[in-house]
């Protein structure tokens, strides 16, 4: 589900990323963006934007009202389009992939680690140096628990998948021992 959304907001998020850079307005659209996901995912506005007995101007024209003047008029018209596409409810998702590339056109990678214990600060930092020797760019790391993978670390950046788990390491194995 969450990749179907993704998949639909992508083309809105980089459209809105290149005319923030064409206009040189990245950070007031960031904002902007950011304000109006954290609008839409409010519980009380997620109902109005998913109620269909509801029409669609009203909750486009609530989320501009709370908008106001902060919202860059190319802003206010990527809510008018959402609003007629029945889309609105994208917006925290529209967000996040914009400030995903604002990121990476700053040269930063974001990684995602998940790790079966938490990691003190010389265990992050030694990950951090390996990370930006392996991937040749700064990167922003952002350390998930989950006990399930017994032991070690997986991380993810874009097309990079580490899998040092004990849980990676036994499915490979029973993997191997099935042939």
């Amino acid at each position: 589900m969450a990749g179907d959304i993704t998949t639909i907001a992508r083309p809105y998020a980089e459209a809105a990323f290149a005319r923030a850079k064409e206009t040189g307005q990245v950070d007031a659209w960031s904002g902007a963006l950011n304000l109006l996901g954290a609008l839409a995912s409010d519980p009380a506005m997620a109902a109005q934007i998913a109620n269909p007995e509801i029409p669609r101007d009203l909750p486009r024209d609530m989320l501009l009202d709370l908008g106001g003047d902060t919202l860059p008029s190319e802003a206010r018209s990527l809510v008018k389009i959402l609003a007629e596409n029945k889309r609105l409810s994208i917006l925290p998702e529209i967000a996040r992939v914009f400030e995903e590339l604002e990121t990476q056109h700053k040269g930063v990678r974001q990684v995602f680690i998940r790790s079966a214990f938490d990691l003190d600060a010389q265990q992050r930092q030694i990950l951090t140096n390996a990370l930006q020797a392996k991937l040749k760019a700064d990167v922003e790391i952002t350390i998930e628990l989950d006990s399930s993978l017994i032991g070690g670390v997986e991380i993810r950046s874009e097309d990079l998948v580490i899998d040092g788990s004990v849980r990676g390491k036994l499915q490979r194995l029973a993997s191997e021992l099935q042939i």
